[in-house]
């Protein structure tokens, strides 16, 4: 007898399951989740989030008209079923790859993806959008928005949640809530609530008892309405999201489809208040090595699914995230006003280390970056040594608070920026592109960009001792070129550069990591008879005026390097140089920087090639400032 074709063989699109029975919607979660881990083992990705809401994405898909139903998930880190469900299976195993799906949900990749999200509590706002707009239209149908735990620790989710009622009675949030052991709060009693406070006859009943209530004297109804919100807060815990307008249901298990589909259906009648459905959830469920790893397989490399194990690439040199973690460490050693504090990201920043010895010293402060930049402001005000770990892209959700509360009153907090530059497979929503411009715009911020993991260990030294303005440091995704870290670093001085070859007839300046490929494009035009000199920034701000004037005098041609956008670090030097007089002399610049495109995610050095920013690109960009045939490689032909 032939084997049963897969369940899911047979689900192309989210409309083939809403003929499914829930037996049949469990089979099909079953075979998702594999299909995910699958997936995910070939690719690398983020795991856990994904196997956490298996059963939540069967469950909605089937309940709701998507695509006609808006469904928008928070972040996008466990979307990879829902790719799979919506018409992408056959290119799952593309995923983060050059040309391939990305690793968030998209709006130019699937009409089931109705809004594009990687960063955290955006969801809400974005579904109230949709709302109004709807209501504005007179059009009919659902919005839902899927938020995690972690995002609710955001300011933004309840900025959106504090507009909703006032906008719209049909909107339909699902905490998604994988902090909280199943156990205890999901029992049996708890389901038959969460269906009951759902359904119809429980909301006519509440309705008759508030009616009621309107006809009694006043203190009565007063006090009638405090003891059942009372009683839903004891029973729910939902009085919070009650008080923001919020009809609350829950908290339910999100891996028990006989409890999701028929409060989800209840939730899709509703059409009188906004309504919040908590949802338990395990991440990494159903997958061992996920469900016993400390960070649920949150990020993966390339692993073996019957072991877990993943295929670390070998690499001699430490991450730069640990080279910061360890020289903070030592720094804080030797200065106890030295203190930490991340946004959401302890093992992401390294500050988990730092944690480990210095726990009364580390602040984790949640997704919350704007009150991370605030809270830093206040620390370095009374006195402390503030350190803001924040990945560069991260930071951009701080930054009137970096103008308003640290550059104008000129406190110095520093800020370690994380993968700073392109982040390859995470694509232009993680891409740490803008930094150096945006931060460069405010007076008296002084901004580094070590060139290796060595530098690094300087720069935070340098940093350490800045107590009278801000700063930041920039530092790259992966690993270091190998160079020995100091015992301890020593500071630079502020605003210095250094030259690290010397030539005669071009210059090139590079800021940060890409000096190595700067040094190998100098050896590639010393091939073509060309001298070259190259030289370190380290500063983007304040600039080596006397270093940059001097390469500028000296050499035919001048060429600036960084991995950042347009308005950066090359902006800053032209400026300089035309403020000089230093271009009336006839000098031969180029600006070499990110393409003014969002670049897709590929693998870093297809990106370097694309973006003209590995040593091939700077030699060409060199020899045609130069007048000279640009093709120095057969490999760029």
């Amino acid at each position: 007898m032939p084997p049963e074709t897969p369940l899911l063989d047979k689900v192309s699109y989210p409309a083939d399951t809403r003929g499914l029975s829930v037996t049949e919607l469990k089979q099909l979660a079953d075979e998702l989740r594999q299909e995910t881990i699958d997936a995910v083992s070939q690719t690398g990705g983020h795991l856990g989030a994904g196997l956490g809401v298996v059963e939540l994405t069967v469950a909605l898909h089937h309940v709701f008209d998507t695509p006609k139903d808006i469904v928008i998930w928070d972040v996008g880190h466990q979307a990879y079923p829902h790719k799979i469900l919506t018409g992408r299976r056959d290119r799952i195993r593309t995923l983060r790859q050059g040309g391939g799906l990305s690793g968030f949900t998209k709006r130019a990749e699937s009409e089931y993806d109705p809004f594009g999200a990687a960063h955290a509590a955006t969801s809400i706002s974005a579904a109230l959008g949709f709302a109004a707009a709807r209501d504005l239209k007179g059009e009919d149908y659902n919005v839902v928005a899927v938020i995690g735990d972690g995002s609710m620790s955001a300011g933004m989710a309840y900025e959106a949640m504090n507009q909703a009622a006032p906008t719209t009675k049909r909107l339909i949030v699902i905490l998604n809530d994988n902090d909280m052991s199943i156990a205890p709060p999901v029992g049996g009693m708890s389901s038959y609530l969460a269906k009951l406070v759902s359904g119809g006859a429980y909301r006519s009943l509440r309705k008759f008892g508030k009616s009621v209530a309107e006809h009694l004297p006043r203190p009565m109804a007063k006090a009638a309405k405090k003891a059942e919100e009372y009683a839903r807060g004891m029973v729910t815990g939902g009085t919070l999201f009650e008080e923001l307008g919020f009809y609350y249901v829950g908290p339910i298990d999100g891996h028990d489809l006989d409890q999701l589909v028929p409060v989800l259906k209840n939730a899709a009648e509703m059409d009188t208040k906004p309504i919040l459905v908590h949802v338990v959830t395990r991440k990494g469920k159903g997958y061992p090595p996920a469900e016993d790893a400390a960070d649920k397989y949150h990020g993966v490399v390339k692993f073996d699914v019957i072991t877990g194990k993943q295929a670390k690439a070998p690499s001699n040199a430490p991450s730069y995230t640990k080279v910061f973690a360890n020289e903070l460490i030592k720094q804080a050693e030797r200065d106890e006003r030295i203190v930490a504090v991340t946004a959401a990201m302890p093992s992401g920043t390294g500050l988990d280390l730092f944690g480990q010895r210095f726990p009364e010293r580390t602040y984790d402060v949640g997704i919350a970056e704007q009150h991370a930049v605030t809270f830093a402001a206040g620390l370095a005000a009374a006195g402390m040594k503030p350190f803001c770990a924040i990945y560069s892209t991260f930071l951009q959700r701080g930054y009137d608070q970096v103008v308003h509360d640290v550059a104008i009153q000129g406190l110095p907090v520093r800020f370690a920026m994380d993968r700073a530059g392109l982040v390859g497979a995470d694509g232009p929503t993680h891409a740490g592109s803008f930094d150096v411009g945006y931060l460069g715009a405010l007076p008296g911020m002084v901004i580094m960009a070590p060139s290796d993991e060595a530098e690094l260990a300087h720069a935070i030294a340098t940093a350490a001792e800045i107590d009278d303005r801000p700063s930041a440091f920039r530092y790259p995704r992966g690993d270091g070129i190998g160079i020995d870290i100091p015992e301890l670093a020593a500071p630079w001085e502020i605003g210095k550069g250094r030259i690290v070859r010397e030539g005669t007839t071009v210059a090139i300046l590079a800021l940060g990591t890409r000096l190595e490929p700067a040094l190998k494009a100098a050896e590639l035009l010393a091939a073509r008879g060309i001298s070259a000199t190259v030289a370190d920034a380290r500063f983007a701000k304040p600039l080596d005026e006397a270093l940059i004037l001097r390469l500028a005098r000296e050499h035919e041609a001048l060429i600036t390097v960084e991995e950042g956008s347009v308005g950066g670090f090359g902006a800053f030097v032209l400026h300089l140089l035309a403020d000089k007089g230093a271009l009336d002399r006839g000098l031969k610049i180029r600006t070499l920087v990110l393409p003014d495109i969002f670049q897709d995610h590929d693998k870093p050095e297809v990106m370097y090639a694309q973006a003209g920013l590995d040593a091939e690109g700077i030699a060409a960009s060199a020899l045609k400032a130069l007048g000279v045939d640009a093709r120095v490689s057969a490999a760029r032909a």
